[in-house]
C-alpha cells in the first residue's frame, strides 16, 4: 500500500514537472549539444561546418584577447560578488525587522528593478551617467565641479558597471537573506543581549554563522551571473572604452555573431562552462564540509 501510494505521489509530481523538462531538454540540454559539437568545427554560422578537431581549443589557449576578456570578467566577479553580497545582506538587516514603516514597500521597490529588462536598466544609468546630459554631470556642474567621463575613463567605466549590476541584482539575494534572517530563533539574541554582547558581537557570533548555507548559495549564483553579465555592460559602454568593460558572453557573441566565428566561439563557451563548473563543484564541497563541522 504504501510502495502503491509512493508511486502515485512520484507520477503526479513527474507530470507537473514534464513541462520544465521539456524546456530544459528543448532549451538548454539540445543547444547545449550542439554547441559542443559546433566548438570541434569551423562552422561560421551559414554554410561552412567542417570537423577540425581541437584546432579551436589550442587556438583559445594563444590568443591574448581571449584572455584579456577572461581577465576583465574575473576582475568583475572579484568586484561584483562581495559588493552585491554586502549591498543585499545590509538592505535585507534593515528591511527584515516588521515593526519598521514601510518596510513592504522598500522591499518592493528595491526588488522591482530585478523585474525589468536589463536594456531597460542599462539605458536608465546611462542616462544617468551620460558625459553630455546626464543627470549626475549636470549636478556636478550645478555644484561648481567639473563633469566626470564616466565611460571614456576604463576605471570610471568598470565602477559604473559595478554599481549599476550591483543595484540592479541585489533585490532577490536581498529577499533570500531576510527569509534567512527571519528563520533565526529570536530567543538566540535575547540570550546574547543579557550576556551583554553589542551588536556587532550578535552579527558576528549569530547571525552570519546561520547565514552560512545561504550565504554559499547566493555567493555562488552571484558568480555565475557575473560571469554571464552580458546587457548591462552593452548597453552602458558597449564594452569601451577599448575592451575594458568587455566581458566573457560579450566577447562569445561578438566572435559567433558579429564575426562569424561560431565555432570558435563554441569553443570559449564550452571552457567558460568548465570553468563555472569546477566553481560550482568547489564551492559545493566547502558548503558540505562546513555544513559536516
Amino acid at each position: 500500500m504504501r510502495k502503491r501510494k509512493t508511486d502515485r505521489y512520484f507520477k503526479w509530481a513527474l507530470l507537473f514537472c514534464t513541462p520544465n523538462i521539456i524546456l530544459f531538454v528543448i532549451f538548454f540540454l539540445i543547444p547545449a549539444v550542439i554547441g559542443v559539437w559546433f566548438s570541434f568545427t569551423n562552422y561560421n554560422g551559414l554554410n561552412r561546418l567542417d570537423f577540425i578537431g581541437l584546432d579551436n581549443y589550442t587556438r583559445i589557449f594563444s590568443d591574448s584577447e581571449y584572455f584579456s576578456v577572461l581577465l576583465n570578467t574575473i576582475k568583475f566577479t572579484i568586484v561584483n560578488v562581495p559588493v552585491g553580497y554586502i549591498v543585499a545582506l545590509g538592505l535585507a538587516l534593515i528591511l527584515c525587522n516588521d515593526k519598521i514603516r514601510g518596510n513592504s514597500i522598500t522591499r518592493i521597490l528595491i526588488y522591482w528593478p530585478t523585474l525589468l529588462s536589463s536594456i531597460m536598466v542599462g539605458v536608465t544609468w546611462k542616462w544617468l551617467f551620460s558625459e553630455s546630459f546626464g543627470f549626475v554631470n549636470y549636478f556636478l556642474i550645478v555644484a561648481g565641479l567639473e563633469p566626470v567621463k564616466w565611460f571614456s575613463n576604463p576605471v570610471s567605466a568598470f565602477i559604473t558597471t559595478i554599481v549599476a549590476t550591483a543595484w540592479s541584482g541585489c533585490g532577490v539575494n536581498m529577499l533570500i537573506f531576510i527569509g534567512a534572517l527571519k528563520q533565526i530563533p529570536v530567543d538566540q539574541y535575547e540570550a546574547a543581549r543579557i550576556d551583554g554582547a553589542s551588536p556587532w558581537q550578535q552579527f558576528r557570533v549569530i547571525t552570519l554563522p546561520a547565514l552560512k548555507p545561504v550565504s554559499y548559495m547566493v555567493i555562488l549564483l552571484s558568480i555565475v551571473n557575473s560571469f554571464k553579465v552580458f546587457a548591462m555592460p552593452l548597453t552602458l559602454t558597449n564594452g569601451g572604452p577599448g575592451t575594458a568593460t568587455t566581458y566573457m558572453i560579450q566577447y562569445i557573441y561578438q566572435t559567433g555573431f558579429e564575426r562569424l566565428n561560431v565555432g570558435y566561439s563554441s569553443a570559449a563557451s564550452m571552457i567558460m562552462f568548465v570553468l563555472l563548473m569546477i566553481v560550482s563543484f568547489v564551492q559545493t564541497r566547502l558548503n558540505a564540509k562546513s555544513e559536516r563541522e
